[in-house]
């Protein structure tokens, strides 16, 4: 398996035309532009608007994958939400919304806060029913890194770890599904298992995954390096279910 496909076999990929339906969603006000090519049983997430190497190697995958994307539509981390701003990673859960709320608007009173929760719990579900795949899909989010966050960070709070490619701990896939895990360890590259949720609830998704039993990958690399981040969503691509 870890012979049969190279860092650059689906570079081709990038110059092929977009066939996309396109529509947005929104949660709170912050917009997601949705495109969708083929079947719908895959779902993508590129949801931090700095990290520019994600976006770039997710609009090349969907150049030729078939699935359902979603682009925040934002260039910068944090998104503008009723004045002020939050994390959008961190808006999956109340208490997660709340910490990024109060971390990133300090002058906000307490009416503020509770109207902005108050409009992310109106619409998470529904948001939520829009991203989530249906029937043991898969749901795949693509994130960079900097300096000071790497797979060692996550290794305390996992059920599992395949340090593959140890020399690289910036390049690493973290998943929910034991199934998904016992074949992504077989790859070129490192790979987290949490099956189980973190006992803190930092509102991210992919703690929502695992305490909802979603198939979800995180696919991490560092910012600027699209082309190992492209090789794994490539392999993943071939040989997940």
């Amino acid at each position: 398996m870890r012979n049969r496909i190279t860092r650059r076999e689906f570079l081709f990929a990038s110059w092929f035309p977009f066939f996309f339906r396109r529509r947005r969603i929104r949660i709170a006000g912050i917009a997601f532009r949705a495109v969708r090519r083929g079947g719908d049983r895959r779902r993508f997430l590129w949801i931090h608007g700095n990290e520019e190497t994600a976006r770039a190697a997710l609009a090349g995958h969907m150049n030729y994958a078939q699935g359902r994307a979603f682009f925040v539509e934002s260039s910068e981390r944090n998104v503008p939400l009723a004045g002020g701003r939050i994390d959008p990673n961190r808006m999956f859960s109340r208490v997660g919304a709340e910490k990024s709320l109060r971390t990133l608007n300090p002058s906000w009173t307490e009416t503020q806060l509770r109207e902005a929760l108050a409009a992310l719990d109106q619409d998470r579900e529904k948001f939520l029913r829009a991203i989530l795949p249906k029937d043991g899909g898969l749901i795949v989010a693509l994130h960079n890194n900097g300096p000071g966050y790497a797979i060692q960070n996550e290794i305390p709070i996992s059920d599992r770890v395949a340090m593959n490619n140890p020399s690289h701990p910036d390049e690493f896939m973290l998943c929910t599904s034991p199934a998904d895990f016992a074949l992504l360890s077989r790859s070129p590259f490192n790979v987290l298992l949490q099956e189980k949720a973190p006992p803190e609830d930092d509102g991210s998704l992919s703690r929502l995954a695992a305490a909802r039993g979603v198939r979800y990958v995180n696919i991490e690399a560092a910012l600027g390096n699209q082309v190992d981040q492209r090789w794994m969503l490539a392999w993943l691509e071939t040989y997940l279910p």
